[in-house]
């Protein structure tokens, strides 16, 4: 895994290196390589960021007995469900963690929001 990211790390640098050779065919993949790294990064933040949602709502539903339960329930609903039962119920906890993690994610700016209102920065001269 740490390998992987030492690649994505470090594929503009790959890219600039490879474009600097002799050789065409080099050439090409290093722009290539460049044209893609933004790309990457792009959609990494995306899915990094949706993940973190996921993983925080997961923390937070397995911590609260309450809601682990209602996730379990609602499981437990939903296959009984014909045809389509076996896929809504399989993917429910995910939903479900992911909606956790975002209202838990709006609580914390919420929260800090409101601190930063109530006692602001005083400026140091």
């Amino acid at each position: 895994m740490y390998g992987l990211v030492a690649l994505i790390v470090k594929i503009d640098d790959m890219g600039l290196y490879l474009t600097e050779k002799t050789s065409a065919a080099q050439q090409k993949m290093g722009h290539a390589l460049l044209a893609f790294a933004p790309i990457l990064m792009k959609t990494l933040t995306i899915v990094g960021t949706l993940a973190m949602f996921l993983v925080g709502g997961g923390i937070i539903n397995h911590a609260i007995p309450l809601l682990h339960h209602f996730t379990e329930d609602a499981v437990d609903h939903l296959e009984h469900i014909p045809t389509l039962g076996s896929i809504i119920s399989t993917l429910t906890p995910t939903l479900i963690n992911f909606v956790i993690g975002i209202v838990a994610g709006l609580l914390v700016v919420l929260v800090v929001t409101l601190i930063k209102k109530l006692w602001p920065r005083t400026k140091i001269s």
